[in-house]
């Protein structure tokens, strides 16, 4: 795999990362395991059977807490910082053939940035549904979550271009409806 796919199927990662942690990884996980693909230098870890095994029950585990009222909001606490690592080191173990620096720089830009990103977008609406129903509707926003997951992990293995391509107009979606909100917010202070 060449440096820029590697840093287009890592930005699509990245995105699913913003979505649930662990799903991703354990995609990744899979398909290196398979042969589908190799990891970085340093990231071949990931297609051994341990790590294989330890992203299935943290990604298991991480689904399951999000359909739990009221925790799912306590986890969007620790998943905002930590999809944000897990997208820069899904993008940084793809990303393999660069230069370090530039390999680094990338990873935290791109990678992080895509995650924290849909992470944010996936925390606001969260918190509407908290709003709206008092948590009892969280579960539909869970499900819609690891869904989205499980299939942008899919397509940014499978078909990364297509993957990005969806990634990037999600994310303007999701500017073009935080701008709105704020337009809506400072026209009508209350």
């Amino acid at each position: 795999m060449n440096a820029l796919s590697g840093l287009i199927m890592g930005i699509g990662l990245s995105a699913a990362c913003g979505f649930r942690v662990f799903l991703p990884f354990w995609g990744l996980s899979v398909a290196a395991r398979t042969g589908f693909f190799s990891p970085g230098a340093g990231f071949e870890w990931v297609g051994t059977w341990p790590a294989l095994m330890a992203f299935s029950v943290a990604a298991v585990v991480e689904i399951g807490s999000y359909y739990i009222p009221w925790v799912d909001n306590l986890l969007d606490t620790i998943a905002t910082p930590a999809a944000v690592i897990a997208g820069i080191l899904m993008t940084v173990s793809l990303t393999g053939e660069m230069d370090p620096f530039f390999r680094w720089t990338l990873a935290v830009i791109a990678g992080g940035g895509t995650s924290g990103v849909v992470q944010s977008g996936t925390v606001m609406l969260r918190a509407a549904s908290t709003s709206m129903t008092g948590g009892m509707g969280n579960f539909m926003v869970s499900t819609f979550e690891w869904i989205i997951a499980a299939l942008t992990t899919l397509l940014a293995i499978l078909l990364p271009i297509a993957a990005f391509i969806l990634v990037l107009a999600f994310i303007a979606y999701l500017t073009v409806r935080y701008r709105r909100i704020r337009k809506n917010r400072s026209a009508n202070p209350a």
